[in-house]
């Protein structure tokens, strides 16, 4: 499970363009720095709705050879996963991306003319979302140019690169890709939702081929087994089709399967840090991973997971696999990601106490008895710093993960919970970087700017901490219900139960006797950020006319309007119109509370109980569609401050340091250019081939 951040920031890109052709050259900028002292520069790159900052990997001279080895070969295994994801997205998102690759390296033409420039943003974005559909609203983009200047940026081109079908011509290729690319109907949402269609059909995510939703839903409900307690998470590592008339699965493994030879890599880098791993524990765990790619099989996964989140000693620790299926319409599929780190030790303080005290917390939760753990079992917190992101998780990353997802290795074995520390450093480093804010626009008056910016920052951590540490790994499902059981509104509800867990411990008088809260005023400060994005804020990452469709913003609208409703006969939640402009404000702050734990217990029940009807009467109602007056109130007040609402990263560059043919060291430098990255990534990390 992952939170995502909702921080803000932008900054001016510079180009580095020599010659008189104006050609970008491969030599993106790199300060060879562990950058955490001096003028750092996290801001590098703005354009669309979209800003790129960078991180910085501090204590990594604290690291010793082996530890920096390790983390640098489970990197190399991080980003040859990358074609993966790409293609889960969009069966023809890698055609599509070799052509922008070859377009970006080969093209002979003027590269300074608007057009131009403007293939550069759709470039850039597509890096960004790991495809053509953005990678939060999930709709189609497409190039602001004509698609007769996209034909002479082809044909002038090397036709040698594009990724041709034997014996096709340049222009068959044209009239293949220019409609896919340019038409704004065609495979217009990565992942659809609502009701009344076929959900399986109308999204473009490439899990399914061939396959109706019914067909999809029928396979799968005979492969379950309701009084199985170790349930196995059948579809997580696989593409369903139909082939010869009969529904089947393409496993993802090794060799032969799909995507066998990104797998392949992945495993070759995966066996090369096992030579350097920490202990034991590291290079058990990392076995069974390779055993289950070589495999594709699931009940290896589901060992892989118990031994891995039985290890919550080592300093270095890595995500990688198919894990979130926040992508898939029926929320069943796994999308690849990788994430590697180390401890941040003293980040990690909080979050020790945090899971030291998880049997508290669950105890005391206003939730049904039958539906809480009589015995939490091994909950884990630590802070940690990200050194690669991969996969889904980049370029734009979870700030927080709470692994593993299968409830019964939660009940069993426990969970994971990491708050990724310097991430959340750098959203906050850039947003001082920024001259605007949604706090100056947004806020009802000062008290309320004067109390985000004394407790905000402190209190959105702790929140995070909770949501991912306990929110998770709370609860428990009743005997014979099944884990699928929500279908394509569990993540929706997965992400609200996790959100209100938080929320109603961040206002506890036990988070102050802990010490993890400063006062019993603090918590106010994340009560009045989270209606206000609930509400309004998010709002303006939204198109006009569309509804709300990713998990995790239906999570913040639901749990906020059923609030606002829920409160009204009390004000608790007080609707204010001041200058023209509408603000959300909360009169009752201990009403509020009340709230977030009534709505808790509701929402625990239906996962519990596997109640579909239920979680999906309250989704559709309080999570999907918009005000569209307000809405567009909303987007205008957003765009007058200038700033973009969604953020990503420049992954650093871990580099050896040779010596007379020995490695001696591993240095990090840190690069400036966005789209150099990608297009470094693109020649070196690219090993499956275009589907046509």
């Amino acid at each position: 499970m992952i939170i995502k951040s909702t921080n803000n920031k932008l900054m001016k890109k510079i180009f580095m363009y020599i010659g008189t052709a104006g050609l970008l050259f491969a030599c993106s900028p790199k300060e060879k720095t562990d950058g955490t002292t001096g003028d750092f520069k996290y801001l590098v790159d703005e354009f669309a709705d979209l800003k790129v900052m960078r991180y910085q990997i501090p204590e990594w001279d604290s690291l010793t050879l082996q530890q920096k080895e390790y983390i640098y070969c489970l990197g190399e295994a991080a980003k040859y996963g990358r074609d993966i994801i790409w293609d889960q997205h969009f069966k023809y998102n890698l055609a599509i991306r070799k052509t922008i690759e070859n377009i970006l390296t080969t093209y002979t033409g003027d590269k300074n003319t608007p057009d131009y420039k403007n293939f550069e943003v759709y470039a850039k974005r597509a890096f960004f979302s790991n495809g053509i559909h953005h990678h939060y609203a999930e709709d189609k983009f497409v190039p602001e140019i004509t698609e007769e200047y996209f034909a002479e940026l082809v044909r002038n081109s090397d036709a040698a690169n594009l990724p041709l079908k034997e014996g096709e011509s340049v222009e068959e290729f044209l009239a293949f890709i220019t409609p896919i690319m340019f038409d704004q109907e065609m495979y217009a949402t990565r992942r659809s939702s609502g009701q009344g269609i076929d959900i399986v059909t109308t999204s473009a995510v490439n899990f399914y081929e061939g396959v109706s939703q019914k067909e999809a839903e029928d396979f799968y409900a005979q492969m379950q087994d309701p009084t199985d307690e170790t349930p196995i998470s059948y579809g997580l590592n696989s593409k369903l089709v139909k082939k010869d008339g009969k529904v089947c699965e393409d496993v993802y493994r090794s060799g032969d399967g799909l995507y066998g030879k990104a797998i392949d890599q992945i495993i070759y880098w995966l066996e090369k840090a096992n030579a350097v791993a920490e202990n034991d524990a590291q290079r058990n765990y990392t076995n069974l991973l390779i055993e289950y790619y070589k495999t594709g099989d699931l009940e290896v996964w589901d060992a892989y997971n118990v031994a891995w989140v039985e290890d919550t000693e080592s300093t270095i620790d890595y995500v990688n696999g198919f894990i979130e299926d926040y992508s898939d319409p029926l929320g069943r599929k796994a999308s690849w990601e990788a994430v590697v780190n180390f401890r941040d030790f003293e980040a990690s303080k909080r979050s020790n106490t945090i899971s030291a005290n998880a049997q508290w917390f669950e105890d005391n939760s206003p939730v049904d008895p039958r539906f809480k753990k009589k015995e939490v079992k091994g909950v884990s917190a630590k802070g940690i710093i990200a050194t690669t992101l991969a996969g889904d998780c980049f370029p734009a990353p979870p700030i927080g993960i709470n692994l593993p997802n299968a409830d019964w290795i939660r009940k069993n074995h426990g969970s994971k919970s990491v708050t990724i520390t310097n991430l959340m450093e750098a959203y906050d480093k850039a947003a001082e970087e920024s001259p605007k804010s949604m706090l100056s626009e947004f806020a009802y008056d000062q008290a309320e700017i004067d109390i985000c910016k004394k407790y905000g920052s402190h209190t959105s951590v702790v929140h995070t901490d909770l949501h991912e540490c306990l929110g998770h790994g709370s609860g428990q499902l009743l005997p014979g219900t099944p884990s699928g059981a929500l279908k394509e509104y569990n993540s929706a509800l997965e992400e609200a139960r996790a959100d209100l867990f938080g929320l109603y411990y961040c206002a506890d008088p036990k988070m102050v006797e802990l010490g993890i809260m400063p006062d019993g005023e603090a918590y106010k400060a994340e009560y009045i950020s989270f209606i206000r994005n609930g509400l309004m804020g998010q709002l303006a990452r939204v198109e006009l006319g569309k509804t709300i469709t990713e998990s995790h913003m239906q999570d913040r609208k639901l749990i906020s309007e059923w609030c606002y409703e829920q409160g009204k006969a009390e004000n608790v939640i007080e609707k204010k119109i001041k200058d023209g402009k509408t603000y959300f404000v909360i009169n009752d702050f201990v009403k509020l509370r009340n709230l977030f734990g009534r709505l808790l217990a509701e929402i625990q029940r239906i996962k519990s109980e596997g109640d579909y009807e239920a979680g999906k009467a309250m989704v559709e109602k309080y999570a999907v569609q918009v005000d569209p007056e307000l809405h567009k109130e909303v987007k205008e007040r957003y765009a007058a401050l200038g700033i973009k609402p969604y953020g990503g990263f420049i992954n650093p560059e871990i580099v050896p340091v040779v010596e007379n043919g020995k490695t001696v060291d591993y240095r990090i430098e840190y690069p400036t250019d966005f789209m150099q990255q990608h297009l470094d990534y693109g020649k070196k990390y690219a090993t499956l081939e275009a589907t046509r």
